[in-house]
């Protein structure tokens, strides 16, 4: 019996090919995306769940506030005493381990140097927190003895590729040697972090280095991660309430005797599953993901799949009150109700799985440019995928049960003698039911076109915005101390083609984070120094950044060591908020006066133009300028001649290579620096042009289908208004009247769920654009073309056909 049910279930997809096309068609590409999305969704929650221990590892974070107690700064990296400390003083803790992420210079040997920027020193104790599979060596030991290292399994064979490598020895930096001590598997995608080096924690005493001292006392420079182990189910609250007395207790030194420093600062424990997608902080390892995308991506794939679902119901729905005489033929020489009812689910169901089938396939031949432009590792073999499999399976059992529902309990309940007078009338209900589904699914399709069209409008506005700099033909180095003692005679040289025509120095350069601060910037207001009401950043610079970036200068005077001698140390400039936030209305009033920051008492000498050092997402910070020396920069930032970049970048590297043989010349356009920090938004806007592109497809070969059924059921009536006298435009219009209002109701539908979406995205962006009326306008009139021009295929065939053919049987 099955056999045949299967059987005559083939020969109705043959026989309408065109119909079978649309709900496959429409279902397979539907499944498709769904099961990409829930990959992506799959690796994004997976991150750090590998490891042995992850529901008990957690890291410390710390957060600075203002006297108003507003959090200025809150970093996912603290001070070295921290870890030590917070051993000795809470005994619960099973491990702790720091880690200190840098870039390096590793060379093999004086023709072979890199530059490495996963370089971590890490405490032996990193391995008993963490699940690293070792490969060479003793993960107990390794990391025991000073100047030692381990590194991964591709980057032993990117040093030593015919070689053992344990025992051999790399130098860092030009200052010190490391032996080879073991090698370990690379960190997998899933990971917030992928340390390609791994050097013993206890080579930083080396005062050389960093010291033994730095590593007890000093509370300032908080670039170590540090994680715990705790036991199983520990209630961390209690913890993290001892945190403020912990603080009080340790930094007596940085307490002036009435504050104390757990007024200011603070710890916290996060959980290391969490850091991927719910940690925004600053100074975070790696770009992190966003829950929230996760949800809009699910939201999305909900939305794709709840389209080809819909389309697949209506369609079959629609036609199957066609096969109305057969049902009766069938009941009137024997089949019993639930005969037909097995009937028609069993056609439901072989399309239904059929289309898992192919949507599998598509699935895995699509992945691969799916990786590429997410930049992803996402995998799908049946290993890796069978939940999904069974998943889908799942699914495709669900749909082809709803959606052959309704002809087998509603046809197969007709009695044979009504149906076989003429074709089965369709209730009101049932064209109601079809219509609400239209309805929904254009509904989703123009929420997906308003949120496209705002990606791509935020996008335009971060993209064109004034930055108050120019970014144009740009070059940024990372600068190395080996430079200090021969900059001026490198700069000159730099210089001397007239290629490059500006060369300056700074400890971060625009597109990165300002995490630099010195706390509380005091100026002379009256007779004393008044506080600002929070803390400011600061960026070191050289007299030569301002002149390079062509920042405009609205009070006073850049930076001039020659003339003003005591400008390296005694020299302040602001930005225009810092200025605001002290309390001066015009930048002149401010000049000349004594400012004391950190370490650093002098005086106000310029105030610059606001300009976006970061990206649109923050918003322009209070910002003190101060004049660093040697060791305080990081960064070189080169002005080229706009028509001549390939000549300036030749003469630069060829400088460079004259003064810094051994050190590799890499470098990096600023513009495409700050293109990087909008490749998240870009993506989401390729692909909800995508996902709408999909919908809108899917949505109109179900209208397609719906209008050549409609159409079909009202042959007759167009051949007697033909015959009446009416024009082919009068039917086109009334044909397609019916359809165009239920667009309509889906774009009225659909626009306040779109803008409640965008307007949520939109809070990520401290500058951004305005959501207006004309998107939301944009997108009905697209959709409505689009639904027209679906209609209009069949209704201008109908309304041109010849009457006589349609009357014939009359």
């Amino acid at each position: 019996m099955l056999r045949n049910y299967l059987k005559i279930a083939w020969r109705n997809m043959r026989r309408h090919r065109v119909f079978t096309f649309i709900n496959l068609f429409g279902l397979v590409v539907g499944l498709t995306c769904c099961l990409l999305i829930a990959l992506y969704i799959r690796q994004e929650l997976s991150y750090d769940t590998y490891h042995k221990n992850a529901d008990r590892i957690y890291r410390v974070t710390r957060n600075f506030s203002d006297p108003d107690g507003n959090v200025s700064l809150h970093l996912a990296n603290v001070a070295p005493p921290f870890g030590p400390l917070l051993k000795n003083d809470f005994p619960d803790i099973e491990q702790v381990a720091r880690t200190l992420q840098t870039n390096t210079l590793l060379a093999l040997d004086k023709e072979h140097s890199f530059n490495e920027r996963e370089v971590f020193f890490a405490e032996p104790s990193f391995f008993k927190i963490f699940s690293v599979p070792v490969q060479q060596g003793s993960p107990e030991k390794a990391l025991q003895e000073p100047y030692s290292i381990m590194l991964t399994e591709k980057m032993a064979q990117k040093y030593f590729p015919e070689k053992n490598p344990i025992g051999q020895v790399l130098r860092m930096n030009n200052q010190f040697n490391v032996k080879v001590t073991g090698v370990y598997e690379s960190f997998p995608a899933n990971s917030h972090m992928h340390p390609d080096f791994l050097v013993s924690f206890n080579t930083l005493e080396d005062s050389t280095i960093y010291g033994k001292q730095n590593l007890l006392t000093n509370w300032g420079n908080n670039s170590f991660n540090t994680y715990l182990l705790l036991p199983k189910e520990y209630p961390i609250e209690n913890m993290q309430a001892q945190f403020p007395a912990f603080i009080d207790r340790h930094m007596t030194e940085e307490s002036d005797g009435q504050v104390k420093p757990s007024s200011w600062t603070k710890l916290f424990l996060q959980k290391l599953t969490d850091i991927h997608l719910r940690s925004h902080l600053d100074s975070e390892l790696e770009p992190n993901g966003n829950i929230t995308n996760v949800y809009l991506f699910s939201a999305v794939a909900l939305f794709i799949l709840l389209i080809a679902c819909i389309n697949f119901m209506n369609l079959s729905t629609a036609r199957s009150s066609l096969r109305a005489k057969e049902i009766g033929l069938r009941k009137v020489m024997g089949a019993t109700q639930p005969n037909l009812i097995r009937q028609f689910l069993s056609e439901s169901l072989l399309f239904a799985f059929l289309a898992v089938i192919i949507a599998l396939v598509l699935t895995r031949l699509t992945l691969p440019f799916l990786n590429r432009f997410l930049d992803k590792e996402l995998s799908f073999t049946f290993g890796n995928g069978w939940l999904m499999i069974v998943i889908m399976f799942g699914l495709a059992l669900l749909v082809g049960l709803f959606a052959g529902s309704y002809p087998a309990l509603f046809l197969s309940s007709f009695q044979p003698v009504k149906v076989l007078k003429g074709t089965l009338t369709v209730g009101r209900n049932s064209v109601s039911l079809r219509k609400t589904l239209v309805v929904l699914q254009f509904a989703i399709s123009v929420v997906l076109l308003v949120s496209t069209a705002i990606v791509y409008k935020q996008l335009s506005y971060c993209r064109n915005i004034t930055l108050g700099f120019d970014k144009e033909h740009i070059v940024t180095i990372n600068y190395t101390s080996e430079l200090n003692e021969r900059y001026s005679a490198f700069r000159n040289e730099v210089l001397s083609n007239g290629v490059v025509t500006q060369v300056g120095r700074s400890i971060g350069v625009p597109s990165d984070r300002l995490l630099n601060s010195m706390g509380t910037l005091r100026i002379q207001k009256e007779d004393s120094l008044a506080p600002s009401p929070v803390s400011f950043q600061y960026l070191g610079i050289d007299d030569q950044f301002i002149d390079t970036y062509r920042i405009k200068l609205i009070a006073g005077r850049n930076f001039d060591p020659r003339t003003y001698p005591t400008d390296d140390s005694m020299a302040f400039i602001l930005n225009e908020a810092g200025m605001k936030m002290l309390g001066f209305t015009h930048p002149q009033d401010a000049l000349g006066r004594n400012v004391e920051y950190g370490n650093r008492k002098g005086k106000l000498v310029g105030v610059l133009q606001d300009f976006h050092f970061e990206s649109m997402h923050e918003k322009i910070k209070p910002l003190v300028f101060i004049m660093s020396q040697g060791d305080g920069y990081n960064d070189l930032s080169f002005k080229i001649k706009g028509n001549q970049l390939p000549e300036g970048l030749a003469h630069i590297e060829k400088t460079w290579q004259q003064f810094l043989p051994h050190r590799p010349f890499e470098y990096t356009f600023l513009d495409e620096k700050f293109g990087r920090l909008y490749e998240t938004e870009q993506r989401l806007g390729t692909l909800f042009t995508l996902f709408s592109g999909i919908a809108i497809l899917i949505a109109c070969l179900g209208l397609f289908g719906l209008a050549s059924f409609a159409i079909e059921q009202r042959t007759k009536e167009i051949g007697i208004r033909k015959v009446l006298g009416a024009s082919v435009a009068g039917i086109v219009s009334l044909l397609s009247k019916d359809f165009l209002k239920l667009v309509l109701v889906a774009n009225i539908l659909a626009w306040p769920i779109a803008w409640y979406g965008m307007h949520k995205w939109l809070q990520d962006f401290a500058y951004r654009t305005p959501i207006t009326w004309w998107t939301f306008a944009l997108a009905m009139v697209l959709a409505v073309i689009i639904a027209l021009i679906t209609v209009s295929f069949h209704a201008l065939k109908a309304a041109g056909s010849n009457p006589i053919k349609a009357l014939r049987s009359e």
